[in-house]
């Protein structure tokens, strides 16, 4: 089957795992008994972890060029650890079964974009049309796993878990193998000034985004929301998301990544201040959930593809697993905790203008990639597909 269908069916079980663990894994603690502070501690763990472990498995990766047995790997490691949940009875247990396999399967999604980008050298406008199905499972997930929850105990969550990552072990089986030969651990490369402002800009943009992840339902509810019409608003900036992947090839023709990185900051900024703001008027958190397909959506894949263009052929890996490292490990785990202490000392207004704040510093460091020149639209043109096995 075509390779194209072979990721993003990768990223469709990846993603299915990931939104069953987000919406309904807090419940499924619930049950087991755990307090508020034992279930954000669990929660958190993965978090953490992805602060380090994706950077190990990423020089690990560079240095063995065994891309594709690492993302199977990952995988199996994730199927074991949900597996094991059952049957573990403390708190310390389920915290160390989700410490452990989340360690080992931290390489996973990052390796992925990197054989993705890979394979796809020289079109990175095709890489949209592949990710959205990451999306597209996310938002299956959250909906058929609440309606799945209605007529299931809350029990057997662990088990469509392991389900989803034994068919992403599956797929990634069938992945290209990432490269032909593994780099030398002393290969040349070095940060340069367009990676460090890359890497400091997926900071900024993931720490933004802290508040939104971690008060977006609680803000709402206390606006007066029903819980019916909060979901709804969750699932509208995912469709949007959606919808600048499918997209995304013609965007990539018409604007440089520095551009759209740019663009995505100062639609953050405007979102979440109209989040913090204006949360009575049903228009206003429309239209902000709408700018998701800025924030995260158009960042995201201009970011990866920024990653593969400002690092050497021989760091590739390293550079994707060290972008999910620093944004999403340690600028959501910041993010998080900056949100939790602004919430209490102000409130809603003065967390969400923080990251406003937050993004408003990510603009400023988009343009030192934009007057660096690393992300020019000459760059983008496109080539013949590699062809991958």
């Amino acid at each position: 089957m075509p390779l194209s269908f072979r990721l993003a069916a990768f990223y469709c079980a990846h993603f299915i795992h990931g939104g069953l663990f987000m919406a309904y894994f807090p419940l499924y603690l619930a049950w087991r008994g755990f307090g508020a502070v034992e279930i954000a501690w669990v929660l958190a763990l993965p978090q953490i972890v992805r602060t380090f472990a994706p950077a190990g498995w990423g020089w690990l990766a560079d240095r063995t060029g065994a891309l594709r047995a690492l993302v199977v790997f990952s995988s199996a490691a994730a199927a074991a650890g949900f597996a094991l949940l059952p049957f573990v009875e403390s708190f310390a247990g389920v915290a160390c079964v989700i410490a452990t396999s989340s360690l080992l399967a931290a390489g996973g999604l990052p390796l992925v974009e990197a054989i993705t980008l890979r394979a796809l050298a020289g079109q990175p406008g095709r890489y949209g049309p592949i990710r959205l199905w990451g999306s597209v499972g996310f938002v299956a997930a959250v909906l058929a796993g609440g309606a799945w929850l209605d007529l299931r105990p809350v029990r057997l969550l662990p088990w469509p878990l392991v389900a989803f990552a034994l068919v992403a072990l599956g797929v990634a089986c069938s992945l290209p193998s990432g490269g032909a030969h593994a780099h030398a651990a002393s290969a040349p490369w070095r940060f340069t000034r367009p990676s460090v402002a890359l890497l400091a800009a997926g900071f900024c943009m993931a720490a933004a985004h802290g508040t939104l992840y971690a008060f977006f339902t609680l803000h709402l509810e206390a606006a007066g929301y029903r819980v019916t019409t909060i979901g709804v608003l969750w699932t509208l900036g995912v469709l949007a998301e959606i919808f600048v992947f499918l997209y995304l090839p013609q965007l990539f023709r018409r604007f440089a990544l520095s551009s759209i990185l740019i663009a995505s900051f100062a639609c953050a900024v405007i979102r979440f201040l109209a989040l913090g703001w204006f949360a009575q008027a049903l228009w206003v958190i429309v239209l902000a959930q709408l700018l998701h397909a800025a924030s995260f959506g158009a960042f995201h894949a201009a970011a990866v593809t920024a990653v593969h263009r400002v690092f050497p052929e021989a760091a590739q890996a390293r550079g994707q697993t060290l972008f999910s490292s620093v944004t999403y490990g340690a600028g959501g785990a910041v993010g998080a905790l900056a949100a939790g202490a602004l919430w209490q000392l102000g409130g809603a207004g003065l967390a969400f203008s923080f990251s406003a704040l937050v993004g408003l510093a990510g603009l400023l460091l988009a343009h030192v990639l934009k007057r660096a020149g690393a992300l020019s639209c000459q760059q983008l043109q496109p080539v013949n597909v590699k062809r991958s096995p």
